[in-house]
């Protein structure tokens, strides 16, 4: 690593060999600094951080927006650049990033970066309905922005909203492996969803209007049509989790009974 950027990578990873290499790969060796945060690693994930020449911290598992934190907080650059290990830089908003760290003007004047995210999805980039533009701050200055939601729904949170600029350019997503993967993790956030509406009355019509609307929302509003068959895909496997999750708190409820 040779740049002068003052910029570090935050990462949090556990078994993510594979997409650990193409996200490092893709920083070019822009960054200075490059943090690992790894727990219960069974694979190679370590190895592969080395061999980009990261320093990697061992620590037990937090939950995504703890052990992000503690990633954020271990970073010693002024600027720090916090990705998932299944996401990569394309060559345009790596070229931003550089573009804006040079810009004595913009670093002064903006506390955080934003740009949009782009998901691949069985063979294609999404590049409508509700998955894009998926616009996230991910590059932020230390100390001016903390990550919080709810598990494993984490989110970057600039102190000052609006000192928050947008950069060219997409943050490449690989989420999903395929429909199994994808219906895995609905099941998973459906678990989430009702953890946290233990209370929620549960009501047929309400969830089957809430669907509907997803739907609509994602394949016409928003004109997930024009990604295909995927896009159909994907507006109806939203749909189906917003069914699911509805669905589920009924069933604690009957179960409680």
């Amino acid at each position: 690593m040779n740049s002068q950027l003052p910029l570090s990578v935050s990462i949090i990873a556990k078994n993510e060999a594979n997409n650990l290499r193409r996200c490092l790969s893709s920083l070019g060796g822009i960054a200075s600094e490059i943090i690992v945060v790894h727990n219960d690693c069974t694979d190679t994930t370590v190895e592969v951080a080395k061999s980009f020449g990261a320093k990697c911290f061992e620590h037990n598992w937090q939950g995504h927006v703890e052990q992000k934190n503690i990633a954020l907080s271990i970073c010693s650059n002024q600027w720090i650049l916090c990705l998932d290990a299944d996401e990569a830089l394309s060559d345009k908003l790596r070229d931003s990033i550089v573009l804006f760290l040079g810009s004595a003007e913009l670093c002064g004047k903006y506390h955080a970066v934003k740009f949009n995210r782009c998901s691949f999805f069985l063979g294609k980039w999404i590049k409508h309905g509700d998955w894009y533009p998926d616009t996230k701050v991910r590059l932020v200055k230390k100390s001016k922005a903390t990550w919080g939601g709810i598990n494993p729904h984490d989110k970057l949170i600039a102190e000052d909203k609006r000192r928050v600029f947008k950069l060219d350019g997409d943050l490449e997503h690989y989420s999903f492996a395929g429909i199994r993967d994808l219906t895995q993790k609905s099941i998973r956030y459906s678990d989430i969803f009702v953890n946290h509406n233990a209370d929620k009355i549960f009501s047929p019509r309400v969830a089957i209007l809430r669907a509907f609307w997803r739907f609509f929302r994602c394949y016409l509003l928003r004109l997930g049509f024009l990604d295909g068959s995927v896009g159909f895909i994907i507006a109806f496997s939203i749909a189906q989790e917003t069914l699911l999750k509805h669905g589920r708190c009924r069933d604690s409820q009957v179960s409680e009974e």
